[in-house]
């Protein structure tokens, strides 16, 4: 799938193209956001911006959704990732997206998902990206709202005044680390809850269950989890995995015997003694060439 190289950039966001190595944090929409329920922090969607160094700038860009049940947003699994990801030379940005403890429910979390993902490609150009490189990242229930991206994707809105909005939103791979995926028995039901109220219909647990939402054009992801997950099980990636090899689409599963949920990188700046699946999904990322260096 080929996408513009360049497009016109969204006012509120451009002032991250002057944005030296230190993070930025910029609302995704000018004004109130879809759906929006207040003008608090928690009623607005933003996008952090963590860039790689113009040294060693792959051209590659990941939007990581923390996780934490659709109820808070665990920082370890944003900022944390983020910095990481910048040391290697990927561009990174942590989606702050809308809660359930908030009064959110879906199709909120994805609609701020995919705008984060149009919006990264939208200023591609200006911020030194490929836009055929663009990936998505979530952990635990962020995971769940990754995997929603990755299986409810569209080709943007042709005919909106808003240049983002005329964007993509399909990620070119994922990445979900102790996957929520299934909203039926084996999901985290805190985050059912959080995403999809008390009483979901039967129509929206299966359209939420990202396991039986996975077709040919679902992007390439890497799975990691372990085995004895006391908090999301491990089931739930071995669905999605199941799914996307019945589907064809090319795969990494990773299942560690033992760990804890919301482990992350498993460190702290600097990152050195960091989880071995952190090293499996660099490797990952270089035959997805996503660690080729920009030209």
């Amino acid at each position: 799938m080929k996408y513009p190289r360049a497009l016109l950039v969204c006012p509120i966001i451009a002032s991250l193209i002057l944005t030296s190595l230190s993070a930025k944090e910029v609302p995704l929409w000018e004004g109130a956001a879809p759906g929006s329920k207040g003008q608090t922090p928690r009623d607005i969607p933003t996008l952090t911006h963590f860039p790689a160094a113009e040294k060693n700038n792959t051209g590659a860009a990941i939007v990581i959704c923390p996780g934490g049940g659709y109820g808070m947003l665990a920082g370890h699994e944003g900022k944390g990732y983020a910095e990481w990801l910048q040391m290697h030379g990927i561009n990174a940005f942590v989606l702050k997206y809308r809660l359930g403890r908030a009064g959110y429910r879906h199709p909120v979390m994805l609609g701020d998902a995919a705008r984060a993902l149009r919006t990264v490609r939208a200023n591609a150009a200006a911020w030194k990206i490929d836009p055929q490189r663009i990936g998505v990242m979530g952990s635990s229930a962020g995971g769940h709202l990754a995997s929603t991206l990755l299986t409810h994707f569209d080709a943007g809105d042709s005919t909106s005044s808003d240049p983002i909005e005329r964007v993509s939103s399909r990620p070119d791979l994922g990445i979900l680390c102790y996957a929520v995926i299934s909203m039926g028995p084996t999901t985290h039901k805190g985050s059912r809850s959080n995403l999809l109220g008390s009483e979901p219909s039967p129509e929206l647990i299966k359209e939420l269950s990202n396991e039986l939402q996975v077709t040919p054009q679902t992007p390439p992801t890497f799975l990691w989890h372990t085995a004895n997950d006391s908090v999301v099980k491990v089931e739930n990636s071995l669905a999605f995995a199941a799914a996307m090899s019945q589907a064809k689409v090319p795969f990494a599963l990773h299942v560690f015997e033992n760990g804890r949920h919301g482990l992350g990188l498993a460190s702290k700046p600097p990152y050195k003694d960091i989880h071995p699946w952190a090293d499996d999904l660099l490797y990952w990322l270089q035959t997805r060439k996503f660690l080729v260096q920009s030209k």
